[in-house]
């Protein structure tokens, strides 16, 4: 799935890059010679593959008419869409619409289902510290019950870029089922036994991939200037402290 790496010299990232730094060693790779289009597909095993990972979250209806939506199915790929995570979620109040049109959920998956709070914990666990990549993604952290960093978030959904690839109009909202057939030539989410979030978190987190590296640049860009580094009190230098100002009286006294 990802071309044989490139042996590059750059300096490496540590587990706790910020946005702009990932940026920034995006333009190393680039000025190296890796800014073409296959050089996208190994940028980030560069980096740190380990931290990127795609989320799809399946829905059923639930509380009066099944109007409110809780999570039924959670599926989590990472960089290279290999499966990492993918269950199914018994809801906390008693299911009143399956959406199995949509959802793909089915009274029968609910017997092997685990209960919301033990795999919200599972779940958060993987997320954590990750960048997350997802379509639409604020509906699926709503199902978790979660609040995931917006700097660590990235939203094939709101990516510019994705949608003037696909000569799509750029304040339109664009499916993702749209995307992956303009951009990777691939049908998803056909037939009527609904969606497949695996699939779906696959194909979110190829589109990302065909933008990563524009994309993070324009992101560190967009990021608001760091604060400048706190300056030093001349006052609280440790060679300040050999003055007799700063010594106890009682030892002032004995002539120390």
């Amino acid at each position: 799935k990802v071309t044989k790496l490139k042996q590059v010299t750059s300096p490496s990232l540590s587990p706790s890059a910020s946005p702009d730094s990932i940026a920034r060693h995006h333009s190393v790779l680039m000025s190296q010679g890796n800014g073409s289009s296959k050089g996208v597909q190994t940028s980030s095993p560069l980096l740190r593959p380990g931290k990127y990972v795609a989320i799809d979250c399946e829905m059923v209806g639930t509380g009066p008419q099944g109007r409110l939506s809780e999570l039924a199915r959670c599926s989590v790929v990472n960089y290279e869409g290999d499966v990492i995570y993918d269950k199914y979620v018994r809801p906390e109040l008693p299911i009143v619409d399956y959406r199995t049109r949509w959802s793909g959920i089915t009274k029968q998956h609910m017997k092997s289902a685990i209960p919301f709070k033990a795999a919200q914990a599972e779940i958060l666990k993987i997320l954590k510290d990750k960048i997350v990549v997802g379509h639409a993604i604020h509906n699926d952290f709503q199902a978790l019950k979660y609040f995931h960093p917006k700097d660590r978030t990235r939203d094939t959904s709101q990516i510019p870029m994705l949608k003037q690839r696909a000569g799509l109009p750029g304040r339109a909202s664009v499916s993702l089922k749209n995307l992956a057939r303009h951009l990777l030539q691939k049908k998803i989410q056909v037939g009527c036994k609904g969606h497949s979030s695996v699939e779906d978190a696959q194909t979110a987190m190829e589109l990302y991939r065909l933008v990563e590296v524009q994309w993070e640049m324009e992101l560190a860009r967009s990021l608001p200037p760091r604060p400048p580094s706190p300056i030093t009190d001349p006052a609280a230098d440790s060679s300040q402290y050999m003055d007799d100002q700063y010594w106890p009286t009682d030892l002032m006294a004995s002539g120390l």
